[in-house]
């Protein structure tokens, strides 16, 4: 049986507190839906920030909300040495020791002290799919990823919940590598 799997591209973006919405764009505002993600809940905002590194910056970079418990920007390793940043590779949320980076927004600014990660490349599966396909939260997998010039993924986390749809994230670097965009598909090889 194939285990195939949707792949999404994801773009520089940025995930923040809601107190930090509220430096960014003023007391008691609340991010608003450009449009929705994969992810069930998860949407883009219409709000987008300036990201300021040390040797560059980003201008509009957009927020995905809804507002979460730690701010993080996740960024591809070209993104990171564009900024003057060094980011490590990590699974989302996982943010100690991580760099910090300037935010700014209409309203004011952050000072981030950590959180800016190269996201791990990883698959979302429902409980119900990973049971299915024999497949562990945090397993480890190698996935052949299409487009013009495929390639074969290894160290793709999996991530398993009852609130995720299938669906693999991959930085730009890695879809621009492959040749791949938004709404290939990708095999999982074991």
């Amino acid at each position: 049986m194939s285990k195939t799997v949707p792949v999404g591209v994801s773009a520089r973006h940025i995930h923040l507190t809601q107190e930090h919405v509220e430096v960014l764009f003023g007391a008691g505002y609340q991010l608003t839906e450009f449009k929705p993600l994969s992810q069930p809940g998860q949407f883009a905002a219409n709000e987008q920030v300036a990201v300021i590194g040390t040797k560059g910056k980003f201008d509009k970079v957009r927020i995905l909300g809804p507002a979460r418990p730690a701010s993080q920007l996740e960024v591809s390793r070209t993104d990171a040495f564009s900024l003057g940043v060094k980011a490590p590779v990590r699974e989302s949320g996982s943010i100690e020791g991580t760099p910090g980076i300037t935010l700014k927004g209409p309203a004011g600014e952050v000072e981030l002290d950590k959180g800016v990660i190269v996201a791990a490349r990883h698959i979302h599966f429902h409980t119900s799919e990973a049971e299915a396909w024999g497949i562990s939260d945090k397993q480890m997998l190698k996935v052949r990823l299409g487009g013009e010039r495929g390639l074969v993924l290894e160290n793709v986390l999996a991530r398993v919940s009852d609130s995720f749809a299938l669906d693999m994230h991959i930085d730009t670097d890695e879809a621009n590598a492959a040749g791949a965009n938004n709404g290939d598909s990708a095999e999982i090889l074991d």
